[in-house]
Parts: C-alpha cells; structure tokens; sequence
C-alpha cells in the first residue's frame, strides 16, 4: 500500500490535472498517482525524463541504464517498468536481465551498464580509468553527461519507489 497518498486523475485539480490530461494521457501509473501529491516532484520527474528523451543515448542505452541501477537499488516497482520500457525501446528479454546483472553480451552496451554501476558504487567518485574505459567504447563527454543524468532520475524513482512502497502495475520481471 502506498504511503503517499495518490491522487485520482479523474478529480485532480490544478497542475496536477493539466498533467494528468497532458504528458500523463494515459499514463495513469502508480507512481505518477503517488508523486502528484506534489505537482513540483511531479515536474521534476517529468522535466528530467522529457530532456533526457532528448539525448544522444538512444532509449536502449538509457534502459539499460535505468535496470542496471534499479537491480542496485532492489527496486521492484522500476525493475518491473524498465523491463517493459526497455522492450519497448529495443531490448531483448535477455539483454533486459543482462541489464540488471551489469553484464551484457553487447559491448557498447555493457560498458554503460557497467559505467552507471561505477556512479553507484562510487557514489559518483569513478576513476580516470573508469572514464577511459566507457569512452573507449565509442562513448563521449555528452554521453558522460547523460549517463549521470539518467542515473540521477533512477535514483530519484528508486528512492521514491521505496520511501512510498509504491504498488507495482507493471508485469512481474523474470527471476535473475
């Protein structure tokens, strides 16, 4: 059961209903339901993920990315939407698991895994090397940039997800 109250599309009021009846048309998800208890955090998912489908990552890239981390973060509610997401955007069901274990069978691909999984475990501190290593895979500054944006709105839906023990409506990920 969710903690943060969520908002009915169908009586919202204000910003929240201008976005519900906008960008949210028919993405009436549990987590936008919960996160429009704040028209601003809702703007800044929206915000953040609108300039993001702007990016020179392709959709893949930036899926892979969001699986790799919500696989770190052991969030269910984003690993269960990135799974379809990703499918949508191009992923196999394989390389949707091989997301979440950081290890793809594609190297351009495994490389931004791996990278996005460096931001977390170093907390941002990677080392020249680790840039290195991404870069060499055909990588550039702009995708070093995006790389961290993306990972930034995973943290922000898995730190949601868990302070708001938001309901999955998504289908069920396979096991890992």
């Amino acid at each position: 059961m969710a903690r943060i109250t969520p908002v009915d599309p169908a009586t919202a009021t204000g910003r929240v209903k201008e976005i519900f009846e906008g960008p949210l048309k028919g993405k009436h998800f549990n987590i936008f339901r919960s996160m429009a208890a704040s028209p601003a955090a809702l703007d800044v998912y929206l915000g953040m993920a609108g300039a993001l489908s702007n990016a020179s990552l392709s959709a893949k890239e930036r899926e892979v990315i969001q699986l790799a981390v919500a696989q770190a973060n052991n969030c269910d509610y984003c690993l269960a939407a990135h799974t379809m997401i990703g499918k949508g955007a191009g992923l196999s069901e394989a390389q949707t698991i091989e997301a979440r274990r950081g290890t793809l069978a594609d190297p351009k691909l495994d490389a931004i895994a791996k990278f996005a999984l460096k931001i977390q475990e170093k907390r941002g501190f990677v080392s020249d090397a680790d840039l290195a290593t991404f870069k060499k895979a055909g990588y550039t500054d702009a995708h070093v940039a995006e790389a961290i944006a993306t990972y930034s709105l995973a943290l922000y839906t898995n730190l949601f997800n868990h302070v708001n023990h938001t309901p999955v409506d998504f289908p069920t990920p396979p096991a890992i």
